[in-house]
C-alpha cells in the first residue's frame, strides 16, 4: 500500500475542495487545449501555424507570470484566484462565440489564446503559492502529487472526448463546456479564507520581479530544477506536432479523429498511472538526482516516439506503430509526473512565503513557456525535417542537455531532504 497515493491531504477541508473541484475544470480545459491547436489546423492546414500559437500563448505566459507572482506576494491570494478564474471564465466563452459564429480567422483565435493565457499566468502563481498555507510542509510532496494526478485524469478525459466529440458537436461546444466547468473552482475559491501578504513589499512593480529574480540568484538548487526543465520541454515536448501526425501517419480525417484525441491524451495517461503509485516519492531523499534520471528518461521515450512515427508504414503497421508512439509517450509522462512533483516540491520548501509566489511566477513562465518554445521549434523543424525527425531529435537534446546540466549544477545531484518529525527539512550535502 505504500505504493499507492498519499491521500493525507485531503483530510484538509479547503485543499480538499480546491482537489475535487480540480477534476471538472481540467476536463473542460483539456477540452480547449485540443480544440485551438485542432481549430488553428483547420483553419490554415499548418503545423507552422499551430507552433506559432506557442508564440502567442509566450509572450503573455513570461510577462503576466512574473507579473502574477509578484501580484500573489502583495495582495490577498484568494481574492487574486477569483479575478483570474472569472477572467479565464469570459475568455472561453469568446471562445465559443468566435467558433459558433464560424468567423474562421485564426489571428482571432491567436488573440483569444493569448488572453486566455495572460489569466493563466497570474492564476497559476498564486493558487501554487497558496497550497503551503494549506498544508502542513511535511504533506507538500503527497498534495503536488495528488493535484498533478486530478490534472492528468482530467487531460486524459478532455482529449479523448475532444477527439470523439469534435465531429459530433463541433469546436464551439467544447468551448462552452470550458466556460461551464470553471464555474466548479470559482466556487472552490470563495470557500477559501483570506491569505494576506506576509511579507512587506506592498506593491507588484518592476522593483518586486527584481527583487524575487536576486532572491533566486541565491538559491542554486532552484535554478537548476528550473533550467533542467527548460531543457525537458523545449526540446522534448513535440504536441505541436499531433494533429499532423495524426492525419498524415495514422489517418485521421483533417476535422480531427481518435489517433488525435490519444495521442494528446497518452502522456496524462502514464502521468496518471505515476501519480497512483506515487506513494514512494514523499520518500525520495536524493530529490535532485531523482530529478535528473526522469528527464534523462523523459528524452529516451520522446526518441522512442519519433522512431516509432518514422517507422509507421515502413517496417512498423500503422497499428504497433500508434500504440509503440503512445507507450512511449505514457512512460514519458509517467517519469514526468514524478519529476514535477519533486521540482515543486523543493521550491514550496525551500522559498519562503514572502517570496514563493514571485518564484513561483518564474516557475510557471518555464513549466508552461517552455513547451509553448517547443511548440515553435517542433513546429518549425517538422515543416523542414519531417514529424519523425522532429520529435526523435528533441529527445537527443533533451539526454545531452540534462548530462550537461548535471555537470554545471553538481549541488543538484547531491541535495538531499532530511525528516525530522515527519517535516521536510533541505539540509546541505557533505
Amino acid at each position: 500500500m505504500k505504493l499507492l497515493a498519499d491521500t493525507t491531504p485531503l483530510k484538509y477541508p479547503d485543499y480538499r475542495r480546491l482537489w475535487s473541484t480540480n477534476v471538472v475544470t481540467v476536463v473542460g480545459s483539456q477540452l480547449a487545449v485540443v480544440a485551438v491547436p485542432q481549430q488553428i489546423y483547420q483553419i490554415t492546414g499548418s503545423s507552422g501555424y499551430v507552433g506559432l500559437a506557442g508564440l502567442f500563448g509566450l509572450v503573455p505566459l513570461i510577462v503576466f507570470g512574473l507579473w502574477g507572482g509578484a501580484l500573489a506576494d502583495v495582495m490577498d491570494r484568494r481574492k487574486l484566484l477569483l479575478i483570474t478564474n472569472a477572467g479565464t471564465g469570459l475568455t472561453a466563452l469568446a471562445f465559443w462565440g468566435q467558433a459558433a459564429a464560424g468567423l474562421d480567422n485564426v489571428w482571432v483565435v491567436l488573440a483569444l489564446f493569448a488572453m486566455q493565457q495572460a489569466f493563466f499566468a497570474v492564476n497559476q502563481p498564486t493558487r501554487s503559492a497558496t497550497i503551503p498555507r494549506l498544508l502542513p510542509p511535511e504533506q507538500l510532496a503527497a498534495a503536488n502529487s495528488l493535484s498533478m494526478t486530478v490534472q492528468q485524469v482530467g487531460a486524459i478525459a478532455g482529449p479523448v472526448l475532444a477527439g470523439a466529440l469534435i465531429p459530433i458537436v463541433g469546436l464551439s461546444t467544447l468551448y462552452l463546456i470550458d466556460a461551464v466547468a470553471l464555474l466548479a473552482t470559482v466556487w472552490a475559491v470563495w470557500k477559501l479564507p483570506a491569505f494576506p501578504p506576509t511579507g512587506t513589499a506592498r506593491k507588484a512593480g518592476f522593483r518586486t520581479v527584481l527583487d524575487g529574480f536576486a532572491y533566486l540568484a541565491t538559491q542554486r538548487i532552484l535554478l537548476a530544477s528550473f533550467a533542467v526543465d527548460v531543457i525537458a520541454m523545449v526540446f522534448g515536448m513535440p504536441r505541436a506536432l499531433f494533429p499532423q501526425i495524426a492525419q498524415e501517419t495514422f489517418g485521421d480525417p483533417a476535422t480531427g479523429g481518435v489517433a488525435l484525441g490519444l495521442l494528446f491524451a497518452s502522456m496524462s495517461v502514464g502521468a496518471v498511472l505515476g501519480g497512483v503509485f506515487s506513494g514512494w516519492i514523499p520518500r525520495i531523499r536524493r530529490q535532485g538526482l531523482a530529478v535528473i534520471i526522469c528527464i534523462a528518461l523523459w528524452g529516451i521515450a520522446m526518441v522512442g516516439f519519433g522512431l516509432a512515427i518514422g517507422f509507421a508504414g515502413h517496417g512498423l503497421g500503422l497499428g504497433l506503430a500508434l500504440w509503440l508512439a503512445l507507450a512511449c509517450s505514457a512512460f514519458g509522462g509517467a517519469v514526468d509526473m514524478i519529476s514535477a512533483a519533486l521540482r515543486v516540491t523543493m521550491l514550496q520548501t525551500v522559498a519562503t512565503d514572502e517570496m514563493r509566489g514571485r518564484l513561483q511566477g518564474v516557475f510557471i513562465v518555464i513549466v508552461a513557456g517552455g513547451p509553448r518554445i517547443g511548440d515553435v521549434a517542433h513546429g518549425f523543424a517538422a515543416a523542414s525535417l519531417g514529424t519523425a525527425v522532429a520529435a526523435a531529435g528533441g529527445g537527443v537534446l533533451v539526454v545531452v542537455g540534462v548530462v550537461l546540466a548535471a555537470l554545471v549544477f553538481p549541488a543538484f545531484i547531491r541535495y538531499r531532504v532530511g525528516r525530522s518529525h515527519s517535516v521536510s527539512v533541505p539540509v546541505a550535502s557533505e
